[in-house]
């Protein structure tokens, strides 16, 4: 594993095939696509940073890499992606193999590009937030969000503006510029509005008539700064009149019948907002921060009626197609993302209640334009105060939030991307490497991410269209494939910037490559990418069985490289590259992605919103927790995620992602309940009992979104918490003895050994 973490460090890239299968038959029964999960902000210490712009070759527009075929003597570069021949430009004339530039560095495939710009005040945008706030919460929800925005407020730099919207029946938009009185633009509920509409009523024209033709977009579109800057102030200025709009917030004062829901105008607020970004600073970094604390219930984008006869949809609801909302929803939030992409906007979505919210129908804006998303039960709760806070935060743990990115690939003329799982938007520019095949966002060659931080990961799934060659002449020449990744961004100092990582894999095909592939397989990434694919396949495709899917393609993988006499299940072995990978996906066919069962919609598109950005170590703990056992007889180790781990004298630490949790054995709760921590003779066990608590808010500190920290006693009632996700090896009808202060899980789920058991017998039919 360790060469695949070097790897990753370079260049910030795991991808499962590091030797790639090199014929389309080849590549299709090797199971898992050809992809690459690729990081494009990934920090590094000493990456440099090229005060120029790029060179670029003529014919494909990659960029100038290591990997490009130098002439010295007649000053040419040949592309290693299409291999036409560049000249170099007169400012390149001293190049010599002695005196190279960084880009052709071998150890720098990924390097940064800053040109320098004009020193004109239009060309840096300062940050924009506009907040779109739910009044129709109960009083102590609304001071808890009060105490958590005004927080948030001192802690947004002093030049960012800032926009501040509340929705309840009806959507105000306050005008932060007009001092003496607070005053609002009012905009009903139950309607849509258009962008003229909103600009109109707004009086962005005054007594000036609207120019007939032509997008009205920002100050050169003949907007004065003075009318944009009644509703978008920079936060210095307007600290004052937030904080006096805060204090006066108040519940949606429309009356709320017993028998119904409060009427909650979410999509018309949200669709308003979008159009005051896209009148006052389009093209520029502006995020929309949406807080909401129940179901819209009016307007476009309702996730259900008003009646409270009406249940909100649930899985099944949806797998029936008898939720009579949902699709005219995602249909409306689908527009949603379009324009905001368009504009190159973020929608961030922090809901906060103990019902839905509609997060599975707004999944769709929030993702396509790279948004952050938080589920949390109260914005009392600490996973939303938190992860607020982390937002804004500066320092070690920033996010390093950027915008405006556009994402560019090339590749060796063998391969195609089929497209991307994460968060991102097409741009629909097609070319020679656009697949007909599409997966996720495909279907071009560059991508949309509005937003984008150090963590977003994206999937690029590929296709081999290489036919089988037999020319054994041609792969001893080039049997090298080159992907070339670009990201153009807006750094948050604000100066836009263009990362590029070249990328060269090897190629087999043919008898006796085999070993070759299990060679450069990366089991991680491997099962990371099976369980983006699952979670898209489970999302599009009507009628798709996740289990069979997973399990056919395990059993194929395993007959294809496994080692073993036919028809003998005993003689099955595995590489050690492969061998972890069943048990991934044990964990995978278990885990939130796969079994809906026991969540909701909401929960669910959460879970895959979250597992659809982050990076494989992140994601590999979502689909397999890690187990961590502190006792007093042994330095706290890692355990088996078995309930064999359970033991009365332990404590263990379970990281779920999601939720992380700290679990006393039966005598360890005992002696806590009876104070032997508090006595200066038992400090040992004081400190048994500190440590799990200092490793969870280690893990908490640098992790985004906040997980929920449980801390629960064997047989108490949050043990489940663990115990869902352990490897039920005990169960009450198993035969086998209880050990003393162990424990049985009540389930009829197969364990790992059963599991394992069936897939040996399957794959060496």
């Amino acid at each position: 594993m360790a060469e695949f973490l070097d790897l990753e460090a370079q260049d910030g890239v795991r991808m499962p095939w590091n030797v790639i299968p090199g014929t389309k038959q080849e590549s299709t029964s090797s199971v898992i696509p050809v992809s690459a999960i690729y990081t494009p902000l990934k920090p590094f210490p000493n990456l440099p940073i090229l005060p120029y712009s790029p060179l670029r070759c003529r014919t494909c527009r990659s960029v100038l890499n290591p990997f490009s075929i130098i002439d010295f003597s007649a000053k040419i570069w040949i592309c290693p992606f299409c291999f036409s021949r560049n000249h170099f430009p007169p400012h390149y004339s001293s190049i010599s193999e002695d005196n190279l530039p960084a880009e052709l560095f071998s150890q720098y495939t990924t390097i940064e590009y800053e040109p320098p710009v004009e020193a004109n005040p239009a060309n840096t945008i300062p940050p924009v937030y506009l907040f779109v706030v739910d009044t129709c919460i109960i009083e102590e929800e609304i001071v808890s969000l009060k105490s958590a925005l005004s927080q948030a407020f001192d802690l947004i730099p002093d030049n960012a503006l800032v926009g501040f919207v509340t929705f309840g029946s009806f959507v105000q938009v306050h005008e932060l510029g007009f001092g003496g009185i607070p005053k609002s633009y009012v905009f009903k509920g139950s309607k849509e509005c258009t962008k003229d509409q909103v600009m109109e009523q707004l009086g962005f024209f005054g007594k000036k008539l609207k120019p007939a033709t032509g997008v009205i977009a920002g100050v050169r579109d003949g907007l004065s700064p003075e009318s944009i800057s009644r509703f978008l102030l920079p936060a210095s200025d307007c600290g004052f009149a937030l904080n006096s709009l805060l204090e006066e917030l108040q519940k949606d004062p429309w009356g709320v019948p017993a028998d119904e829901r409060a009427a909650r105008c979410t999509g018309t607020a949200l669709s308003v907002a979008a159009h005051l970004l896209g009148t006052c600073v389009p093209g520029s970094g502006a995020r929309i921060m949406a807080f909401i604390g129940g179901p819209s219930t009016e307007g476009p984008g309702a996730i259900v009626s008003k009646s409270l006869s009406e249940p909100i949809r649930s899985h099944k609801d949806l797998d029936k197609d008898s939720a009579p909302h949902y699709h005219k929803a995602v249909k409306f939030f689908e527009g949603l993302s379009k324009q905001l992409a368009h504009q190159g906007h973020v929608l961030d979505l922090f809901a906060s209640a103990l019902d839905q919210v509609g997060v599975a129908e707004l999944k769709i804006a929030v993702e396509r334009t790279g948004g952050l998303v938080v589920l949390a039960e109260s914005f009392g709760h600490s996973v939303f105060k938190d992860s607020l806070k982390r937002v804004f935060q500066s320092g070690d743990y920033d996010l390093g939030l950027s915008s405006n990115g556009i994402f560019e690939i090339s590749c060796s003329k063998d391969m195609k991307a089929q497209g991307i799982l994460g968060p991102c938007a097409s741009l629909e520019k097609k070319g020679p490497l656009c697949s007909e095949t599409v997966v996720g966002q495909g279907n071009t060659s560059a991508w949309k991410m509005c937003g984008l931080d150090k963590a977003t990961s994206l999937c690029i799934i590929f296709e081999i269209v290489k036919k089988d060659s037999t020319d054994a002449i041609g792969q001893a020449t080039s049997n090298q494939f080159y992907l070339q990744f670009l990201t153009y961004y807006q750094h948050k100092a604000g100066q836009m910037r263009l990362r590029v990582t070249t990328l060269s894999r090897r190629w087999v095909s043919g008898h006796g490559c085999i070993q070759d592939l299990i060679a450069g397989f990366d089991q991680e990434a491997a099962a990371v990418t099976m369980a983006r694919l699952v979670s898209f396949k489970m999302e599009t495709e009507a009628e798709f069985d996740p289990i069979r899917w997973l399990d056919r393609s395990l059993i194929h993988l395993c007959s294809r490289f496994g080692d073993y006499q036919k028809d003998n299940p005993s003689s099955f072995s595995l590489s050690p590259r492969l061998s972890i990978f069943p048990q991934f996906m044990f964990n995978l066919r278990r885990s939130q992605f796969v079994q809906v069962f026991n969540n909701s919609p909401d929960e669910t598109a959460y879970f895959r919103m979250i597992l659809n950005r982050e990076n494989v170590a992140n994601s590999l703990v979502m689909i397999q927790p890690s187990l961590i056992s502190y006792s007093f007889h042994s330095a706290p180790e890692p355990a088996l995620l078995d309930v064999a781990a359970i033991s009365g004298d332990r404590i263990l630490l379970l990281d779920s992602y999601f939720t992380v949790v700290i679990f006393h054995g039966a005598t360890i709760a005992q002696w806590r309940k009876a104070g032997y921590q508090n006595d200066p003779q038992h400090k040992v066990f004081a400190q048994l009992l500190q440590a799990p608590r200092d490793e969870a808010d280690a893990l908490i500190k640098e992790r985004f979104p906040v997980p929920r920290l449980v801390i629960c006693d064997q047989h108490g009632s949050q043990a489940r918490f663990l115990l869902a996700k352990l490897n039920p090896s005990a169960t009450y009808n198993s035969d086998t003895p209880l050990v003393p202060g162990g424990d049985i899980l009540f389930t009829d789920d197969v364990s790992f050994e059963v599991f394992l058991d069936h897939l040996q017998r399957l794959a060496v039919q």
